[in-house]
C-alpha cells in the first residue's frame, strides 16, 4: 500500500490530476489483453516528461513499491498485469513525435505515441518504418519496445529492435541514461540499447527513443494461394525462402480461422479450402514482378489449388486488414481467447502446424492456426471458456506440448509477443539454468530492490496461469 505522505510526494510531482488511487481508476489498468490475468495497482500515475518519471522512481525505490510502466495493454504475455500491485505509469501526456530527421533517416518519439500515427507521420515524407504488430493502430511505441514486437513484414524487415538506434531510459535509482543514437556505427561498449528493447519493464522504463527509417519501396503487389492441404502450404513457405526470395509478408491462415475472419470481415475469402498464404512483395517493379512469379510456380507446384494477385491496392490493403483482425475475429467465438506465438525455423512449419493439429486432437480442443509463416512465428489460437475448469486444463496441457515441441524443433517459446507472467514458467525450458542465472544476475545489477515490473519474465515455483486478484 501507498501511504498518504508517499501519495502527496506523487502529487506534488504530477499534480492531483495526474494521480488516481480511486477504485474505478485502479480496475481499469489492473488487466491488459492476457486471458485470466488481472490484480489491482495502488496507483495510476501520468507523468509529463522524463524529469517527473526520474523523480517518481527515485520515491519508488526508496519505498519498494513496484512499477509497472504501461502503453495501451495489448499484450499477450500479462506484461503490464500489475501482478504485485505497486503503481502503473502511463505516457498519455508523453505521446509526440519530436522530431523527423529526413538527413540521418530517423524519427525521435516519446513512449506514447501510437504506431500507427507514428508510421502514417513519416510516410507523409516519403519514409517507411516497417515494423507493424497488429495491434498497430491502438500500441504505442514505448510498449512495442518493451515487448520487441513483430508484425506481418517481419520477414522481411524484421522486428522492433532492428529499428532502435537509441533509447533514454530512466533506470531503478531514478538515473538518467541514453543510450546509441543517430548512428550508423557505434560499438561503444555493451550494446544497452539492444538490452532495454524487450526488457518488459524489467530493467528500466524508457521515455524517448530515436528509430530507424528507410525509403519508402518503390512498389508492392499481394497475391493469395489456395490450399486443400495444410502441409502442402506450409511447404510452399520453405521452398519459397529456399529459392533466395524474401517477401514482404508471407502469412498462414487455417480453414477454422478462415471461417471465423471471413464471417467478421466479409471480403471474399475464400473459406472452402484448408489454408492459405497471403504473400506479398515490395521494391523495384522488375524485381518485385520477377519475385511475384517465381513465387506463383512454387505454388502452383506445391498442389496450390489458386492463385490469385490482388487486382487493386484496396483489395489487397483489404487482405492485410482481414489478417490484421484474426484475433479480433476469433475472440467473438467463445468468452476466452488464447493466442500463442510458438515460432520455429522456417524449414520445421510443416511439422509444426502438424503437431499442432495432432496436439488439439489429442486434448479435444479447437485450435485455430495462422501466422507469420515466413519466420516460422506461428499462432496457435484456442476459442474457450475460464469458467470451464475441465477444459481450461487440457487447453493448459495442449499448450504446454505445442511449446516443448517448438523447442524440440529448434524454435522458442515466444517469438513477438514476449515472456511477462504468463510463459516465464517456460522460459527455462529454452534458456536452461545458466540462462535463466544470467538474465537474473543483470536484473538484480540494475534493479536490486526488484521495483520494476516484478513477477514478470522470471517464474516462480508454478508452470501453470494464475488468476491473480487483489
Amino acid at each position: 500500500m501507498i501511504s498518504n505522505d508517499v501519495k502527496q510526494q506523487f502529487i506534488r510531482i504530477v499534480g492531483a490530476e495526474n494521480y488516481d488511487d480511486s477504485k474505478a481508476g485502479r480496475l481499469v489498468y489492473s488487466y491488459d489483453a492476457t486471458p485470466q490475468f488481472q490484480s489491482l495497482p495502488d496507483a495510476v500515475i501520468a507523468p509529463r516528461n522524463t524529469q517527473e518519471v526520474s523523480r517518481i522512481v527515485k520515491i519508488c525505490n526508496e519505498h519498494r513499491i513496484p512499477i509497472v510502466p504501461r502503453g495501451s495493454g495489448t499484450n499477450l504475455c500479462a506484461g503490464t498485469c500489475p501482478i504485485e500491485g505497486g503503481i502503473v505509469l502511463v505516457f498519455k501526456h508523453m505521446n509526440k513525435i519530436l522530431e523527423i530527421d529526413e538527413e540521418n533517416l530517423t524519427v525521435t518519439v516519446q513512449p506514447g505515441v501510437i504506431t500507427l500515427d507514428l508510421i502514417n507521420a513519416v510516410e507523409a515524407k516519403g519514409l517507411f518504418y516497417p515494423p507493424d504488430p497488429s495491434s498497430m493502430k491502438i500500441s504505442t511505441i514505448g510498449g512495442n519496445i518493451n515487448e520487441n514486437s513483430g508484425g506481418l513484414r517481419g520477414l522481411k524487415y524484421g522486428v522492433t529492435r532492428d529499428y532502435v538506434l537509441g533509447l533514454e531510459v530512466v533506470l531503478a535509482n531514478g538515473e538518467v541514461i541514453r543510450t546509441g543514437g543517430k548512428l550508423a556505427k557505434d560499438v561503444a561498449g555493451y550494446d544497452l540499447t539492444r538490452l532495454f528493447v524487450g526488457s518488459e519493464g524489467t530493467l528500466g522504463i524508457i521515455t524517448e527513443a530515436t528509430l530507424k527509417l528507410i525509403p519508402m519501396p518503390e512498389t508492392k503487389k499481394t497475391m493469395l494461394a489456395l490450399y486443400q492441404d495444410l502441409e502442402a502450404a506450409a511447404r510452399s513457405v520453405s521452398k519459397i525462402i529456399a529459392n533466395k526470395i524474401i517477401p514482404a509478408t508471407l502469412e498462414f491462415l487455417d480453414q477454422p480461422t478462415l471461417e471465423v475472419v471471413e464471417a467478421y470481415a466479409q471480403i471474399g475469402l475464400p473459406t472452402d479450402v484448408k489454408a492459405v498464404l497471403l504473400i506479398e512483395q515490395d521494391g523495384p517493379k522488375e524485381i518485385v514482378e520477377r519475385d511475384m512469379k517465381k513465387m506463383a510456380e512454387i505454388c502452383k507446384n506445391e498442389q496450390a489449388v489458386s492463385v490469385q494477385l490482388a487486382r487493386s491496392e484496396e483489395e489487397a490493403d483489404a487482405l492485410r486488414t482481414a489478417r490484421r483482425s484474426a484475433l479480433s475475429a476469433l475472440a467473438r467465438l467463445k468468452p476466452t481467447t488464447i493466442l500463442e506465438d510458438a515460432t520455429v525455423p522456417r524449414s520445421e512449419i510443416a511439422k509444426m502446424v502438424k503437431a499442432i493439429n495432432e496436439i488439439a486432437e489429442k486434448y479435444n480442443v479447437k485450435i485455430c492456426t495462422f501466422g507469420h509463416a515466413g519466420d516460422g512465428n506461428l499462432h496457435p489460437t484456442c476459442p474457450t471458456d475460464a469458467r470451464d475448469r475441465d477444459e481450461m486444463q487440457r487447453v493448459e496441457k495442449a499448450f504446454e506440448e505445442i511449446f516443448a515441441k517448438a523447442i524440440e524443433l529448434g524454435g522458442t517459446i515466444t517469438g513477438e509477443h514476449g515472456v511477462g507472467a504468463m510463459k516465464a514458467p517456460y522460459l527455462e525450458w529454452k534458456l536452461g539454468e545458466a540462462g535463466i542465472a544470467a538474465m537474473k544476475a543483470i536484473k538484480q545489477a540494475l534493479d536490486p530492490n526488484n521495483i520494476m515490473n516484478p513477477g514478470k519474465v522470471f517464474a516462480k515455483s508454478t508452470r501453470k496461469r494464475v488468476v491473480v486478484t487483489r
